[in-house]
């Protein structure tokens, strides 16, 4: 819903208390990215956020998909807030955040879905850091999931402070609203792989580690929406065997990841095998296609994308 009241506004709980920091007499310009299709319902609250940081350097760019819905009336009414905004068909989110940051002038590069917020201060947080660790091209921070209405649900849990490149591989220990990274690192790595469509971002964490000093910030940063039509609620086997693909790609075969995604390949092809057939005849011609997924999945818990 559109409200005629002044930015800043109290999106967040907190939001208002926080005074900008002072530490950097010359901020460096961050350039955030936002994406968007069809996701009016939340877009205010990601944009609020966004323009709420109260941070003075800050270069902020939408992206929209063409949608149906009341997104470009919401963005309209911000754009003198943004730094450019479109609205046009795309190929998926990839795209979408390639050809923003494709326009974007900033020293420090981020994006927001349009359905996840910035907390209070999380752009302060992220130049400050970067000014005081010169060897950093990445940093990242902490989160909490919330709601369909915003509401806190629990902190994201598979953040990890540290963490090797076996890891990485096979699960994403980054919270991708929270990371921010220098255009350098941007430069260097490449774009998002828009032939992926629902792990470009851990693709691109994974090309990235390989050239560059990633940091944990132990700091609240972002909020990570649950709901329906978020991509890690999206895609089912397609999204699974994805995952398992890029840790084929980056890793091996017998990486754990792609162990559990092929083994999920396997079960899948005796439910559509057997999915006519009568429930009798069906689960002793089933079990041996689904076996290896259940054993997989118990020797290897906790090392895989779910």
């Amino acid at each position: 819903m559109l409200t005629d009241s002044p930015l800043p506004n109290p999106l967040l709980e907190g939001e208002g208390t926080r005074q900008p920091w002072t530490a950097l007499a010359e901020p460096p310009r961050i350039s955030v990215v936002t994406p968007s299709y069809n996701q009016g319902r939340y877009l205010e609250a990601t944009i609020r956020s966004v323009l709420a940081q109260q941070y003075p350097n800050l270069e902020y760019i939408i992206v929209d998909g063409g949608s149906t819905d009341d997104s470009v009336a919401i963005i309209r009414r911000y754009a003198k807030h943004l730094a450019g905004w479109t609205s046009q068909r795309d190929d998926g989110p990839a795209q979408a955040i390639n050809r923003g940051f494709a326009q974007a002038t900033g020293d420090i590069l981020a994006w927001l879905n349009a359905d996840d917020l910035y907390v209070p201060g999380a752009l302060w947080a992220a130049a400050e850091t970067f000014a005081a660790h010169p060897e950093a091209t990445l940093v990242y921070g902490e989160g909490w999931y919330i709601d369909e209405a915003g509401a806190p649900i629990e902190p994201c849990r598979f953040v990890r402070r540290r963490f090797d490149r076996r890891y990485l591989v096979n699960r994403d220990p980054i919270l991708q609203p929270a990371a921010f990274w220098r255009r350098a690192l941007w430069d260097a790595t490449g774009p998002l792989d828009e032939s992926l469509r629902w792990v470009f971002d851990w693709e691109w964490f994974i090309r990235a580690h390989a050239r560059s000093s990633f940091l944990y910030l132990p700091r609240d940063m972002a909020r990570y929406r649950i709901q329906p039509a978020a991509l890690t609620r999206t895609g089912g086997l397609p999204r699974q065997l994805e995952h398992g693909r890029v840790t084929r790609r980056y890793g091996a075969w017998w990486h754990p990841n792609h162990v559990i995604q092929q083994a999920r390949r396997l079960d899948d092809a005796g439910r559509r095998a057997t999915a006519r057939l009568p429930r009798w005849l069906a689960l002793p011609l089933r079990l041996p296609l689904a076996l290896p997924r259940a054993v997989a999945e118990l020797l290897l818990r906790d090392m895989y994308m779910r």
